[in-house]
């Protein structure tokens, strides 16, 4: 049977992680915090999910802030290679995220028999010495992050049940 963690520190002090999960695999479990407080395990990386007072115990980001957290992370490091790569002069980049659901027409999937599309607005803040052409190219490249392509492409997701424990 697996080892068990219900908080973060108990999981880092297991040493969890290197070796112990196959490359690229995240695993989320309940964690004992609240109704829904979650303990996410990516490579020997852990942190916590869950859903904001009052319905959850707000133990860690939820997990529409985890996807823009994704987002983010992705886009920033997609100009910042860019950038590097090109020896352009990129001192810092930052990027803000919001998601809304939005009623929307035309788009599939409904709620209370209204159709609603979600949103996510990205704000991207390059700092440095760049150009007019360079800020405009950095832009550009920010729309291929692989995790903007996933979203905004779709993606095939299969599920499966796994054996239970006993």
């Amino acid at each position: 049977m697996p080892e068990q963690h219900t908080t973060l520190e108990q999981a880092k002090a297991s040493g969890a992680g290197p070796g112990g999960l196959d490359d690229g695999l995240v695993t989320v479990s309940e964690n004992g915090t609240g109704p829904y407080g979650q303990l996410v395990r990516a490579g020997h990386h852990v942190l916590a999910a869950d859903e904001p007072e009052p319905a959850g115990a707000d133990s860690g980001p939820g997990p529409y802030d985890l996807l823009l957290a994704a987002l983010g992370a992705c886009t920033s490091m997609t100009v910042r290679m860019y950038a590097d790569r090109k020896g352009w002069p990129l001192e810092k980049v930052t990027v803000s995220l919001r998601h809304q659901r939005a009623h929307a027409a035309g788009r599939a999937g409904r709620e209370n028999g209204h159709k609603r599309a979600d949103r996510i607005a990205r704000e991207i803040r390059l700092d440095g010495a760049l150009d007019a052409d360079q800020r405009r190219r950095l832009m550009e490249i920010a729309e291929k992050c692989p995790v903007h392509r996933t979203l905004t492409e779709g993606a095939v997701i299969t599920t499966t049940p796994a054996p239970a424990q006993p």
